[in-house]
């Protein structure tokens, strides 16, 4: 097997990364940042076990189980097994399904699904310590994300679903690091996961949607395994004539794969919703929560409310004016729903943007109230809501920065209390404590698939 060597100053990024994966050790990554990948996994359990009893997951393990290989992997919050290449998109799909899993700032990718599904699918096949298993999870996610940056805005803009077409280069390259792949054979594995790249935005707010995002976990992971076999690939498949970069963006940022490499880490960008809903929305949500429990509006009939005005930036008009939400999906991505939902019932949980809650005739009422002002000097992490009355003077609440941004982290008590409740809300029998548990001390564990194993559902949960 002949070594790639860069040819021409243009055919040096995808090399450059290749080695940035093979070469990185633990003993380089900061405290800090192996506590955000802790924080990313807590985040993920919480995640996967709501996931797993969807309607959505539960068709696609159906379906998926039909062609199985083999048992060797937990789906999390289920009962069943499978091979590794199923539990993996399975694992990925179950953790988006809601899109409640974090979020990296500069591209809204999703970037934990779809890496930490593989790692944990390989952790019950081959023995992965947790040093070993952070530090791949950490890498893949650095991939993904970076390869992000060098194509946004336009390719979300575009309408590819960044978080299928990306996710599948971290999946690679986190498998890639556990095998031991040489800087050469994590080349051709990116080069193998280019060609499986896909995923619309079309599909967002559909079963669909899941399937781009559980493939990027599995295609990812087929990806490292064959240039394991030495499944060769093009010299550079990220920015070549007719590479990723180049093909899927609008004159890439080359930059962006290797600018401070080892000394910025994307991890460190990324943000975790509080709420299960586009990031837009979370600043309004914390405001009409904290205006539901205003002691002035004790005493305010609903049918008071003339019209409920939102301040901020235009993106939260563009990304969330969405009226007559059919189902919950939509209603993750309407402001006419979740500012209604969370004034009447002063919670804005899973159960508060279900297919039920949409259904709520008060909920829709009160949502054709609503009204857009932009403001593009505003932060999208900021918010204004005025309620207009009859009759009475309005009603203001002004939030600059919400709790999920990044300059207003959920802390890692809360990061429990969602994994416990969400624990909660899939039904699966998992005992969410001994989880919190497991992940923050996975870098004292020498198998990384016993913390997996902890959210298998018990028989007596099975469905």
């Amino acid at each position: 097997m002949a070594p790639l060597t860069a040819s021409t100053p243009d055919t040096v990024v995808s090399l450059a990364l290749a080695r940035f994966i093979q070469e990185t050790r633990w003993d380089a990554v900061p405290q800090g940042v192996r506590h955000e990948i802790k924080r990313a996994l807590m985040n993920y359990f919480a995640v996967a076990l709501a996931g797993s009893s969807d309607p959505t997951i539960e068709k696609a393990v159906h379906t998926y189980g039909r062609f199985s290989s083999a048992n060797d992997a937990t789906l999390a919050g289920r009962a069943e097994r499978m091979d590794v290449l199923n539990a993996s998109a399975l694992n990925a799909m179950s953790a988006n399904v809601f899109d409640f899993d974090d979020t990296h700032i500069p591209t809204i990718i999703h970037p934990t699904a779809p890496v930490a599904a593989v790692l944990f699918a390989l952790s019950e096949t081959t023995r992965i310590s947790g040093p070993a298993f952070m530090l791949a999870l950490l890498l893949g996610i650095e991939a993904e994300c970076r390869i992000g940056m060098a194509i946004s805005p336009f390719h979300y803009g575009k309408g590819w679903h960044i978080t299928s077409t990306c996710g599948v280069f971290g999946s690679a390259m986190a498998t890639g690091k556990i095998l031991g792949l040489t800087d050469t054979q994590l080349c051709w594995a990116l080069g193998t996961a280019s060609g499986q790249a896909g995923g619309m935005v079309e599909t967002l707010g559909t079963m669909a949607k899941s399937v781009s995002v559980g493939n990027a976990a599995r295609n990812g992971l087929l990806a490292a395994l064959l240039a394991q076999e030495n499944f060769d690939g093009p010299i550079a498949p990220l920015e070549g004539k007719y590479g990723f970069l180049r093909v899927f963006g609008n004159e890439p940022d080359l930059g962006m794969i290797t600018a401070r490499l080892g000394q910025a880490w994307e991890i460190e960008k990324t943000a975790y919703k509080p709420y299960p809903c586009g990031v837009v929305l979370n600043p309004v949500l914390d405001a009409c929560l904290a205006l539901a429990e205003r002691p002035e509006m004790q005493h305010i009939d609903m049918s008071d409310i003339e019209s409920i005005e939102l301040t901020g930036h235009p993106l939260l008009r563009q990304r969330t004016d969405r009226p007559g939400a059919r189902n919950g999906r939509e209603s993750q991505v309407s402001a006419q729903h979740a500012v209604p939902i969370a004034l009447l019932r002063r919670r804005a949980g899973l159960e508060e943007f279900s297919d039920q809650a949409v259904s709520d005739a008060d909920v829709r009422a009160l949502g054709r109230r609503i009204r857009f002002q932009d403001d593009e000097y505003m932060s999208i992490d900021a918010a204004v809501v005025t309620l207009r009355l009859r009759g009475m003077a309005p009603i203001e609440q002004r939030v600059d920065v919400a709790r999920g941004a990044l300059e207003n982290p959920l802390t890692d008590v809360a990061l429990e209390a969602k994994l416990r409740d969400l624990c909660r809300y899939g039904r699966s029998g998992c005992d969410a404590d001994r989880i919190i548990d497991a992940v923050w001390h996975i870098d004292s564990t020498e198998d990384a698939g016993s913390v997996i194993r902890l959210a298998a559902a018990p028989q007596a949960a099975r469905r």
